[in-house]
């Protein structure tokens, strides 16, 4: 299982302490976790790096997850795993580059099943993708206003220098770009046209991912924001995201920012994918609320609320109180995804050796997996929100 961390294309590192590695491997797997070069040094596209490469502009962060999965597949079996049975799996941004991967020529073959915790790079919201035409521009407008007209001059400045501009509140937000080469054509077009890897999928999100946007919201604002925002449509919106209260309004303002900044994009990837031919396709929902801790005060299943569970290290999170529901979760979770790592298929036993709620795949009736105490398996009960932003995406 290769591991993929999140942090917006712009930060995070594999040796957090919530990636820690002495927990999952228990479960029969052998776990292999990355860096990747970020922000400006990962995905600045300046023409002239691509005639530096053949070609290749600004993919560098992604370029080194292939190169990871190259050395996997060489070296992995000296390590006593399988070079034919390789899961990547990533959080946030390392969702997003899940998905992205499993579009990309040069990626195919480096690994077999794939698993993707809250992003999918098929929304043109959160995290986009743009064209190369888009971003170089921007890119280059960047350089001059750092001082430098040439890549030999960004070379010549100090890394201080070049991440003090990258952080500017003006500075383009440098990820992945459509660059003709290694990325050959927007994302989205590859999944529709069935192109990408069809390799088993276990994807989803977690219940609460935005809750900490529109926390001032009220009924007025509420309804005068779906007034200007969806003019005709505003009626099918609020039947969606009901505001007749304050505190309904404040409700549903969480439920369309997680919608927006992750929820809908998962949905997406994972819709896309099942009807242009990937049958083997498992959803979830991670609802249980996590007891408060340090930086998160309130009891929700907040956004990259699942990493502690999936690896099993609840007790690196500074303040959290676990209870006994937590930890029998994390172990439920751990299960499932090994034993979707190791054939493709998450239904199996927990540590204790007690079968894990059945998981039916992604297909007729839309049934999720939510993550609570107790495991349940229910029909998509959202399904109308997604089709409404897939209506405004068009």
């Amino acid at each position: 299982m290769v591991w993929i961390h999140g942090g917006g294309y712009f930060g995070g590192a594999s040796s957090e302490p919530r990636h820690n590695g002495d927990f999952l491997p228990l479960k029969g797997i052998v776990l292999v976790t990355i860096n990747y070069r970020l922000g400006v040094f990962g995905f600045l596209a300046l023409p002239e790096l691509a005639s530096e490469s053949g070609g290749f502009n600004g993919n560098y962060g992604l370029l080194d997850m292939v190169a990871a999965l190259e050395w996997v597949k060489k070296n992995i079996a000296d390590f006593g795993g399988d070079p034919n049975s390789v899961t990547i799996f990533g959080e946030s941004a390392g969702s997003f580059a899940v998905s992205t991967l499993m579009a990309i020529p040069s990626a195919r073959g480096l690994f077999h099943r794939a698993i993707g915790e809250s992003g999918g790079a098929l929304n043109s919201g959160a995290l986009p993708v743009n064209s190369i035409a888009v971003v170089a521009p921007k890119d280059a407008a960047w350089a001059k206003e750092a001082g430098s007209i040439t890549v030999a001059e960004l070379r010549a400045m100090r890394t201080d220098e070049i991440l003090a501009a990258a952080a500017k509140k003006d500075a383009p937000h440098f990820g992945p770009v459509v660059d003709g080469k290694f990325l050959s054509e927007p994302i989205p077009d590859i999944y529709r046209a069935g192109k990408q890897a069809k390799v088993p999928l276990l994807a989803g999100f977690n219940h609460d991912e935005g809750f900490f946007l529109f926390k001032d919201m009220t009924a007025e604002k509420w309804r005068a924001m779906a007034a200007q925002r969806y003019a005709g449509r505003a009626d099918t919106f609020l039947q969606l995201y009901p505001g007749s209260t304050d505190a309904e309004a404040a409700k549903s303002a969480a439920d369309f920012s997680g919608d927006q900044f992750i929820a809908y994009g998962t949905w997406k990837w994972m819709e896309i994918d099942r009807k242009t031919g990937n049958q083997n396709t498992y959803r979830y929902q991670l609802d249980l609320a996590a007891p408060p801790s340090k930086f998160h005060p309130g009891s929700y299943a907040f956004h990259s609320d699942d990493i502690e569970y999936v690896f099993g290290t609840l007790d690196t999170r500074p303040g959290a109180v676990w209870r006994p529901e937590d930890y029998k979760l994390s172990d439920q979770m751990m299960s499932y995804w090994t034993d979707f790592a190791k054939t493709g298929d998450p239904n199996g036993v927990d540590g204790r050796g007690n079968n894990l709620p059945e998981w039916l795949k992604y297909g007729e009736g839309d049934p999720v997996l939510h993550l609570d105490s107790p495991i349940t398996l229910r029909p998509d009960e959202n399904r109308l929100r997604y089709e409404f932003w897939l209506e405004s995406d068009k």
